[in-house]
């Protein structure tokens, strides 16, 4: 018997890092301190990481 096959997963689209607020577009992701703009800290469930230079924001628990 054949094995089943993963879906394959989707990467975020840029376009919703974006957002339209009072007529003005703003980036709604934080960028890393050390690295400088451009880089773009990633979003997980109790931190934002940055995947360049490992810099770590812990979030708080609520």
């Amino acid at each position: 018997m054949a094995a089943k096959k993963k879906a394959k997963e989707t990467k975020p689209r840029r376009s919703s890092y974006y957002a339209v607020s009072g007529g003005k577009v703003v980036f709604s992701r934080k960028f890393c301190p050390r690295c400088g703009p451009g880089i773009i800290l990633a979003d997980h469930p109790d931190r934002a990481a940055c995947g360049k230079c490992g810099y770590t924001e812990f979030k708080k628990a609520a």
